[in-house]
Formats: C-alpha cells, structure tokens, sequence
C-alpha cells in the first residue's frame, strides 16, 4: 500500500499539484491522501484538490475560484511579455456557477486544444487563444510574439491550428519572429497603420539594427533594462556614429518613450520620412 511518503513524492513529479481523483487512479488510498494533509506536507483545496507547499501562487488561486490559469495569467507564469495587470484570469467550463468576481476574470469559451478535467492550467494554444480575445489587439500580438521568443510555440505551429476566431487568426497573420522584445513589436504595431516600408533586424555593416525605414532611416528601441553600465551606452553611441558615418539617419528611442511618449516618437519618425531622410542609398562598407 502507498505511503503518505511516496503520495509526495507523486504529488511533487506532477508539480505539486493534483485532484484526489487523479491521485486514486494512481493507486493511493484515501487514507495516504489524509495522511499526507495531516502531516501538514500537503494542504487540500476546495476539497478534491491537493498541492504542495510553494506551488505557484496563481495556480492555487485558479482552482480555488474553480477554474485553471489562462490568458496572461497563464502567460505570465511561463515568463511571457504581458501587459501591466491585477485580475487572475481563469477558464471555466461554460456550465460553471459561483465563481467569483472580485479579482477574478473568467473565460468561458473553449480555446483549439483539449484540456484535461483535472487540469490546473491551459495548455500555452489555449493561453493564446484567450489572450486574443480578451486583450487589446497590440498587446495581444506583443504577447504572441513573445510565445515565439521564448520557443513555447512555433509560428509554423500557431499558422496550421483551426483557432475558430477572427481575432486570434488575425494575430497569427501579424505575428513575426523577428522582434527581439515587446518593445520592439509595439513599435512596428503602431508605425505598421502609416504604410512606411519598415523592416527589422537588418544587419548593416557586420551589425543589426532594431528597423530600417526605407534604405536609410535607422531606429533604435532601448528595452526597460537597457544600458545597465556605462560600457552599454559608448557602445550604442559609437555604433549611431558608424552608421551616420555611413549615411544612415539614425533615431534612437527608449522604453519610457515608446510605452508612454508615443505621440512624440510618432511624430518624430514620420517627420524624418517627410524630410526624405529615409530615402537614398548610402554606402555599406
């Protein structure tokens, strides 16, 4: 018979997380299951559920509302970009009842992949699929985009799925793997409306740039934790010297700029296309 010992030890390769019923279909008895919350190694969520100590936060609060992390919830706790947020959100089944609202957003529509009865969290197509719908269109891309960073899902993957939904199917044409963080999708997102021919992680000279705007116009996006020593800002600076050397106008725009200065980076990269400067050829050496 199993002991409350090897009961924890289950409990712990499955992420310190499981509903009694999937703990019986292991072999543990009831009593192993008591044993072990009695011991104080293991604490008992609305009845049926099981978790160890330290298991993410997020996770035994979505089964204790009755459902399993999704959207940027979900997104968050695999290290994803996601936009600044406090409600938990959940998916629920649509029959579900009682659940709570302060804190708390639930999603009642299915997302492509099946999901396990007992599952805590969605899988990540489904996260994504929630984020489509209920996020703003740029940071639901911003988040998508960081999905494929991150390697959780392929562009090749989210392409082949039948999402169902006119939003998500538009966030996947719009996806691209070329942005080397949401500061960087959040640019092209908000320039991409004007019709200017920007391109991304363009090497010039042996080196890339974030955006190439025509044939010469260079921009430059600092991401939060750029600059973290005095060595970072010379390099940045000689490399804007190389490239005007070069030819290139170069703009360079930070993240508190992007994120909260919008109107003036707008109106500064579209004043440099109207003084032509993104045209021209300029020497590559």
């Amino acid at each position: 018979m199993p002991r409350p010992a090897e009961f924890v030890g289950w409990l712990s390769l499955r992420g310190g997380v499981a509903h009694s019923a999937e703990a019986r279909a292991a072999g543990f008895t009831t009593q192993a299951m008591v044993s072990a919350v009695q011991s104080g190694r293991v604490s008992r969520v609305r009845r049926s559920w099981l978790v160890l100590p330290g298991v993410d936060e997020r996770l035994v609060r979505a089964i204790s509302a009755g459902g399993r992390l999704t959207c940027v919830s979900a997104a968050a706790r695999r290290g994803l970009w996601v936009p600044p947020h406090d409600e938990l959100h959940i998916a629920v089944k649509a029959t579900a009842s009682r659940v709570p609202r302060d804190g708390v957003i639930a999603h009642w529509s299915s997302g492509p992949a099946p999901v396990g009865r007992y599952a805590s969290e969605d899988p990540i197509v489904n996260a994504l699929f929630h984020v489509s719908e209920c996020m703003p269109r740029e940071e639901a891309l911003t988040v998508w985009e960081s999905a494929l960073r991150r390697g959780a899902v392929s562009l090749e993957a989210l392409r082949r799925i039948d999402w169902g939904s006119s939003r998500a199917r538009a966030i996947v044409d719009a996806c691209s793997t070329l942005s080397d963080s949401g500061l960087e999708t959040i640019f092209r997102s908000r320039l991409t409306p004007f019709g200017v021919a920007i391109r991304q992680q363009i090497w010039i000279d042996g080196h890339p740039v974030d955006f190439l705007i025509g044939e010469s116009l260079v921009v430059q996006v600092d991401g939060f934790e750029h600059h973290s020593s005095a060595a970072d800002r010379r390099r940045d600076i000689a490399a804007d010297a190389r490239l005007t050397l070069l030819g290139f106008t170069v703009l360079r725009f930070d993240y508190q700029q992007v994120m909260f200065d919008w109107p003036m980076v707008e109106r500064t990269v579209l004043a440099a296309v109207a003084q032509g400067l993104h045209r021209g050829a300029p020497s590559r050496r």
